[in-house]
């Protein structure tokens, strides 16, 4: 068993063995794994250290409880299984091009919206620990991301894992639901399925890649069950009453996304998250598979920039497909025009019907 001490000498069986040296291995190529306390979550975090192994801290989970977070089950013919849907890819210059962005409500549907986020928002930085100073200014709460206080590592790994847990249910939700109406009414759906349910496909990447870097604690498990819970079951009742609130408030809610990612990638360029700016720090695996990230863009600065890059696009996806109408309209982003280029799902704040059908 590996402790801070050195290595105890036991002889456990052929399986724990196994398990046991896959993780030192592990251990000893990414580093070690220290506590992360945050307002009652705790998760153990990947942080790279030079100088010796600290021991492994886990919340709730006993440590001969514990397995390799997606351990890969040897098969005889397949080696390896690609995505589902592989990414389609930015250029850095699109991706540093993305910034916080808000569309002003302009509904009653846009209000209810807007303030379910806000709300949501509230409670999130409450969960998570953050103080006064680390609060940016209310009255401008997506685009402004100057703070008195940075945030930490952990608090941020928190804040991403919570969000992403989140942020994959609407799409599957939206996705199902119009799957099963173009069966009942036997018709096409003119291209939103495929696009719902890869942003969901999408946003589930960005949850098991930081799930590589931190293991929640069991509050925050009851934390997410609950959520999603509550969650989907709101999401599936308000779908089929009327679909457009929804698409809004995923839009306003992929808005907060972008914020988000903005501010931890201004702090990690201004030097104030240093773990995320040693040279050996490492990202998973998973993550340079999926975005096929290039020798020396492997940073999790460049990780972040992907991510961010992913929810705008969901953002001005979302935005314009709540602008549109529901049962007849065509899939904009999935369309070839007939006077223009494809549409750009990085804008903003989403296309206007009439610049699209």
């Amino acid at each position: 068993m590996i402790s801070a001490t050195g290595i105890h000498a036991k002889f456990p069986a052929p399986g724990q063995a196994a398990q046991l040296g896959a993780r030192a291995t592990a251990l000893l190529r990414t580093g070690s794994y220290l506590q992360c306390p945050s307002a009652g979550l705790r998760v153990a975090c990947a942080i790279p250290q030079q100088h010796h192994l600290a021991p492994r801290c886990f919340s709730t989970t006993r440590e001969r409880r514990l397995r390799g977070f997606f351990p890969a089950k040897p098969t005889p013919h397949i080696e390896t299984t690609p995505p589902s849907w592989p990414h389609p890819g930015y250029t850095m210059e699109e991706m540093k091009a993305v910034v916080p962005a808000h569309r002003r409500p302009e509904t009653w549907s846009d209000w209810v919206a807007w303030k379910i986020v806000r709300f949501a928002r509230y409670w999130m930085d409450k969960v998570t620990g953050m103080d006064r100073a680390q609060k940016f200014d209310k009255s401008q709460p997506t685009t402004s991301t100057a703070a008195a206080k940075p945030l930490t590592e952990e608090q941020w790994l928190v804040r991403f894992v919570f969000l992403e847990s989140i942020a994959g249910v609407p799409g599957m939700v939206g996705g199902m639901l119009r799957h099963l109406d173009s069966l009942r009414q036997l018709k096409r759906d003119n291209g939103w399925i495929e696009t719902l349910l890869e942003e969901s496909y999408n946003e589930r990447m960005h949850l098991l890649t930081f799930m590589t870097m931190c293991e929640p604690g069991w509050f925050m498990k009851i934390m997410i069950i609950g959520a999603q819970g509550i969650f989907f079951n709101t999401l599936f009742i308000a779908y089929l009453i009327y679909p457009k609130i929804v698409h809004r408030f995923v839009g306003y809610l992929e808005e907060e996304a972008v914020h988000t990612y903005t501010r931890s990638i201004e702090e990690i360029e201004s030097g104030q998250l240093k773990k995320w700016s040693e040279p050996n720090f490492q990202i998973p695996d998973i993550a340079i598979q999926y975005w096929k990230m290039p020798e020396g863009r492997r940073t999790m600065r460049d990780l972040l920039l992907y991510i961010r890059a992913d929810e705008a696009a969901h953002r001005g996806v979302n935005h314009t497909l709540g602008n549109l109408d529901q049962k007849e309209d065509p899939n904009p982003f999935v369309s070839k025009f007939k006077d223009r280029e494809p549409l750009n799902p990085l804008k903003g704040t989403g296309y206007e019907r009439k610049d699209v059908i």
